[in-house]
């Protein structure tokens, strides 16, 4: 999955590399930068930040990781908050996509974050967030990469409270207990019904079996074709990789995960009925008894198509991460 939230210690994250919250002299501060000393060999680390000498805010540099599980610790200076008219969402921008640009110089793989100013520096949370992922999602618009946002506890985590107190409110109104509910299943039917195939029961069971429509590859690539999209708007969109996605649209029979269906509507920026088609090719329907079921509803309904932004409200809300594979 090219981009996760774990909720770990930044310094046992095992990618090719982590990204530090610098002080921009060459001097060890406090919270996650002195940690990272600490775990990755105090002294040796120290002497060769020295070779770089100052930072500016905003920009980004290497150093090896040292005894760290990683081969790169990227050294990035963040702005300290004022109020948020001194530039300091602009700064906090460059921080990502200077740290990324940097990982794909570097040819890695993979890379994990903090949540960059948001300690010492007083950056409000959800400002912070809102910022690293957009960066994070142009990023991966062009670039195969996978990128972690790594939070050490429950607290660290505020996503805008607009989106959690509406999507929250939506799953509580909407969902149904019961488990003998009826599921959000009219796509399906309505699907059935548009093939004018409906009550044919007289049909021999040779001729029903072999009356076949598009599979979920073929109506997918339709879409794609219709949407006028790039396989790489596709799969970055939804948050597969490329390899992943490769297998997808070369297998006329591939057979998706509920989870990867509903992350490929958020990506082709369908709308709720078009989902709904899009999931029944596969055997799928949202259900109104399922809260991950009717965030991707709630989504689809309000056009919110940022899978990073979608997945920080998932994850606030206890679900499952779109994209997962």
């Amino acid at each position: 999955m090219p981009f996760r939230i774990i909720r770990n210690d930044l310094t046992r994250v095992e990618t090719d590399a982590i990204v530090n919250t610098a002080n921009p002299h060459p001097v060890v501060g406090e919270g996650t930068d002195r940690a990272v000393y600490m775990a990755a060999g105090f002294e040796e680390l120290l002497n060769e930040r020295k070779k770089i000498g100052d930072i500016p805010v905003g920009a980004a540099a290497v150093t090896s990781g040292f005894a760290l599980p990683c081969r790169y610790i990227i050294h990035t200076v963040g702005p300290v908050w004022k109020g948020g008219d001194h530039g300091e969402v602009k700064a906090l921008s460059s921080c990502y996509r200077e740290s990324l640009k940097l990982a794909r110089n570097l040819s890695c793989s993979s890379i994990a974050f903090p949540l960059i100013s948001t300690g010492y520096y007083g950056f409000p949370k959800d400002i912070a967030l809102e910022t690293a992922s957009s960066v994070i999602y142009d990023f991966l618009m062009d670039n195969d990469m996978d990128i972690y946002l790594v939070v050490y506890d429950r607290d660290s985590f505020d996503t805008s409270e607009k989106y959690f107190k509406d999507i929250t409110s939506y799953i509580d109104d909407n969902l149904i207990l019961t488990s003998d509910s009826v599921d959000n299943s009219m796509f399906l039917r309505d699907e059935i019904r548009s093939s004018g195939r409906a009550g044919k029961a007289r049909d021999s069971i040779s001729e029903h079996i072999n009356r076949t429509e598009k599979t979920f590859q073929e109506h997918l690539l339709e879409l794609i074709r219709i949407k006028d999209l790039k396989n790489s708007d596709v799969y970055h969109g939804a948050n597969i990789s490329k390899q992943h996605f490769s297998k997808m649209i070369s297998n006329r029979d591939y057979h998706p995960s509920k989870n990867t269906a509903c992350a490929l509507a958020i990506s082709l920026h369908l709308d709720l009925r078009e989902a709904g088609i899009l999931l029944a090719k596969a055997g799928y329907v949202l259900s109104r008894s399922s809260r991950f079921d009717l965030a991707v509803e709630y989504f689809l309904i309000n056009r919110m198509y940022n899978i990073v932004n979608d997945n920080l409200i998932l994850y606030d809300n206890d679900l499952e991460l779109l994209g997962k594979q």
